[in-house]
């Protein structure tokens, strides 16, 4: 790998930057292993990883568009589509249209889903911490705030 700090990378090509000063690249592999450390937990809870996404989002804003739950999980709308399916053939979740817009629909937690999401809970945070394991509060906390100026550059949408 190259050795060239993120700094002076700048607008250097890949194999000049180097995967470990490439954020992309490194996201993409914190994400990788924070859902590799939920797998076997989800997979006790017959969940998929679009599953347990969607469940964590409807854990802290139940009720929401479909659409809307698509950015918030991170899950492309026919990936989401099928996941729902089973969410609520399941029981965790129940679609419900939309009181000012007879073309959308809601999604919302059932009990069933809370107790779910509330068995994972404890995993997610575990694996949560563990990513921050030896960084301090404020160099955590910076780094969150970081990550929303980031999500804010590129966002595509007002939520």
């Amino acid at each position: 790998m190259a050795d060239t700090s993120p700094s002076e990378a700048g607008n250097a090509p890949l194999d000049q930057m180097g995967l470990d000063n490439f954020a992309p690249y490194l996201m993409n592999r914190i994400m990788g292993r924070y859902n590799a450390a939920l797998s076997a937990e989800m997979a006790a809870l017959g969940l998929t990883t679009p599953q347990m996404r969607s469940l964590a989002v409807l854990s802290v804003t139940d009720g929401i568009l479909i659409r809307e739950l698509a950015v918030y999980a991170v899950v492309q709308q026919s990936t989401l589509s099928r996941a729902l399916d089973a969410l609520v053939r399941d029981g965790l979740v129940r679609r419900e249209t939309d009181a000012a817009d007879s073309r959308a629909t809601r999604v919302y937690l059932t009990d069933e889903g809370r107790e779910a999401y509330a068995r994972l809970w404890p995993h997610m945070a575990e694996a949560y911490d563990a990513m921050f394991k030896g960084i301090g509060a404020a160099e955590k906390e910076a780094f969150v705030a970081t990550l929303r100026t980031m999500l804010g550059n590129i966002r595509k949408h007002d939520f």
